[in-house]
């Protein structure tokens, strides 16, 4: 039961966003902001009652802001040379480069 009102929550969050697409371009742009998918993991986390993993929970999710910034600035650079679904994609693949990027890096420095 604990998965169904997560999936229900990542719906419902996805079609405000469809929705809102429809009435402007601010606000689907600023809603992913809302930490949706941050608090369903955090919920997962701290369940397990281990306050040292939901620490290492919110850390990981602190670093994951940088790559989502590579994501929304490859997406703003594409988009005058190619279709948007090409820029989205182009930017999904240089959030996954600085994603692997964050999270590998230190493992080799």
């Amino acid at each position: 039961m604990d998965i169904v009102w997560k999936g229900m929550l990542g719906g419902l969050v996805t079609a405000l966003i469809v929705w809102l697409s429809k009435r402007g371009n601010v606000l689907p742009g600023i809603l992913p902001l809302a930490p949706t998918f941050a608090v369903i993991a955090l919920l997962a986390v701290g369940a397990k009652g281990n306050p040292a993993g939901f620490r290492e929970a919110c850390l990981a999710g602190f670093k994951t802001i940088p790559a989502y910034l590579a994501f929304l600035g490859a997406c703003w650079l594409f988009i005058d040379t190619v279709d948007y679904r090409l820029a989205v994609a182009g930017g999904i693949a240089v959030w996954l480069v600085a994603a692997l990027a964050i999270f590998l890096a230190p493992r080799y420095l």
